[in-house]
């Protein structure tokens, strides 16, 4: 795949339901909240189901990538803490810098660009990653954007639990150990498959919305150390995991491009949630700040790293 046709065919799509949504953004106030709540309540749970109840990925596979998606975030934090120690980066916003070089947008972004570039089973694949990501995201995510009190240590443990993708992911394992998932082409399994379908366009302009509304500034410098890590060193972090793993083709290379997506919005929620309010650049502002800059830049680095992969280059 040329980069031309890996820019027109996956990653300029994505782009333009995101544009609409930032244009709407700028042009009108827009109260996220409902939204957040339809799609992480009712579309994400329905796409989760349907795709993981339908999807050829087995159980071995499966536990690979949840293996995979452990040592990336686990990798990632490592990395991300030394180069933050080493370039003296200030204690006040380091759990910012770790959380914006660990965590991708692996879902309202990377979900999308997946089934895109790569088709229906990387949409599974996808998915998959973000249900493990998750669960690392409302646990370790929450004890750096605290920097590890016992109450927010507390209250990750019981966040996990309060995920309804985790529960679509159980009732989807569960509907497929016991051989009772219904037909396609059932009036069931075709309202899920279109109440799913419509959680990518939605994600999509939310992440417009939300990016639209993110202030930056002064943080713009503080911010480039994560970024560098987001876009350069996590592509190269997963691919070290994937060969070893021994994941299939098709799963392991939306693995890569899922871990090279960038800087999520949800760690931003976690350090406004769960971090203390301090002088000078605020946690919120540097995350907020790395996830434009990463996001804007990886339009050229996902179009480059999508051409590779499709022509089995680095993978």
């Amino acid at each position: 795949m040329s980069l031309l046709d890996a820019l027109t065919q996956a990653v300029l799509p994505v782009l333009a339901i995101a544009g609409a949504g930032y244009a709407l953004g700028r042009l009108r106030e827009v109260d996220v909240d409902p939204l957040a709540a339809i799609t992480i309540y009712v579309l994400t749970p329905a796409l989760v189901f349907h795709s993981l109840a339908t999807t050829p990925i087995g159980g071995k596979t499966a536990l690979k990538l949840a293996v995979g998606v452990t040592a990336f975030t686990l990798g990632m934090v490592a990395i991300a803490v030394g180069v933050a120690r080493a370039i003296g980066h200030p204690d006040e916003t380091r759990g910012a810098m770790v959380l914006a070089s660990t965590f991708p947008n692996a879902g309202n972004y990377g979900i999308p660009l997946a089934a895109f570039a790569f088709g229906s089973v990387s949409r599974s694949t996808a998915i998959l990653y973000i249900v493990f990501q998750a669960v690392l995201m409302y646990t370790l995510g929450v004890y750096l954007a605290s920097r590890g009190t016992m109450a927010s240590a507390r209250e990750a443990a019981i966040e996990v639990f309060t995920l309804p993708l985790v529960y679509a992911l159980a009732a989807a394992w569960l509907a497929r150990v016991l051989s009772v998932v219904p037909p396609a082409d059932s009036a069931a399994m075709e309202a899920i498959q279109l109440t799913g379908d419509a959680a990518i366009p939605v994600m999509l302009l939310l992440l417009g919305i939300q990016l639209a509304n993110t202030t930056h500034g002064a943080a713009l410098r503080s911010a480039v150390p994560a970024s560098l890590l987001k876009l350069f060193v996590a592509p190269v972090v997963a691919l070290a995991l994937a060969i070893p793993l021994g994941l299939p083709t098709d799963v392991g290379r939306v693995f890569v491009l899922a871990c090279a997506m960038p800087a999520a919005v949800t760690p931003l929620m976690l350090v406004v949630e769960y971090g203390e309010d301090r002088e000078g650049v605020t946690a919120p502002e540097f995350v907020s700040t790395a996830v434009l800059v990463t996001t804007l830049a990886s339009t050229v680095t996902l179009t480059v790293l999508i051409a590779l992969l499709q022509d089995g280059v680095v993978l």
